[in-house]
């Protein structure tokens, strides 16, 4: 018998579904590090719409669930960040989507601490999570991604230890709004188009950054 899930998801009426894949590093080790707000953003958005994230499937962490009556699929690949493709290929390949219904939630250095941006496509921008999901769309770069800014290393540090460290007091508060911001938006996405959403939502998100660097200053 199909479960209530399956049954609206199979209704000729039924819109097509997004794939939204959150990235990240499994275990606690790696839980509220920089790197890992990919995976906040999955967990944010499954809490706002009481969709349980509670099985396994393509190497992800897995939840389903409907905004309105879209289907929706939410995914932590648990393959590791340099992996991360070994989960969102199969997966998008599973459920027969084409890309750009398919949206990667990633860390990015190259935005202030908790702004955010929409792109229908884009590079890898030397992100490992990214080049590995790329790799697993076959080289295909245009399906959307929604940037988390979490800032630049400090100094001389190394990249690399910036991303696996938690978030500062303040920091964290930033990156908390965001992740409500970012909810937003998704469910924005959902009813209104990829398009339209991010045209709005980048221009609000611009004159964020442009505070941000306005208090930094």
């Amino acid at each position: 018998m199909l479960n209530r899930f399956s049954r609206r998801l199979f209704c000729t009426a039924s819109p097509r579904p997004w794939l939204f894949v959150g990235l990240g590093n499994p275990g606690d080790k790696y839980k509220g590090t920089r790197h890992n707000v990919g995976f906040e953003m999955i967990n944010a958005f499954a809490e706002s719409l009481g969709i349980p994230m509670d099985t396994v499937h393509c190497k992800a962490i897995f939840g389903q669930g409907f905004v309105g009556d879209v289907p929706v699929f939410l995914a932590k690949p648990q393959t590791y960040m340099n992996l991360s493709g070994e989960s969102a290929g199969p997966l998008a390949a599973y459920y027969k989507l084409p890309l750009n219904r398919v949206v990667v939630f990633h860390d990015d250095m190259s935005l202030p601490c908790g702004v955010l941006r929409l792109h229908h496509k884009g590079g890898h921008g030397n992100h490992n999570g990214l080049k590995s999901v790329i790799y697993h769309f076959r080289g295909n770069r245009e399906f959307p991604r929604l940037r988390i800014g979490i800032g630049k290393p400090p100094g001389q540090m190394d990249p690399k230890a910036f991303l696996l460290q938690k978030f500062s007091a303040t920091a964290r508060e930033r990156i908390d709004a965001a992740l409500q911001e970012g909810v937003g938006v998704l469910k924005l996405l959902t009813s209104k188009g990829l398009t339209e959403s991010a045209r709005c939502f980048n221009t609000e998100q611009k004159y964020k950054h442009i505070r941000v660097q306005n208090m930094q200053t």
